[in-house]
């Protein structure tokens, strides 16, 4: 599986899944919208950890440097 997230899409990524999940968990979210929060930030946090997004792939997205791909 070939990296296809650079190292700011990483990062941005993460950064939306910790307050995603910081508002559901913290009760600032309630009910079904709760649910949903923690299930898309565990979504991209997932992504941004391995640097990989199927959808990138489906569409031929890649936001590494060119030609700087990695193999994981």
């Amino acid at each position: 599986m070939k990296s296809n997230m650079g190292i700011l899409d990483r990062g941005i990524r993460m950064s939306i899944a910790i307050v995603l999940i910081i508002l559901a968990s913290g009760g600032f979210v309630i009910g079904f919208w709760s649910t949903i929060l923690i299930i898309l930030g565990g979504i991209l946090l997932f992504t941004g950890a391995f640097g990989y997004c199927p959808l990138y792939s489906v569409l031929g997205i890649s936001s590494c440097a060119r030609g700087k791909t990695e193999s994981r």
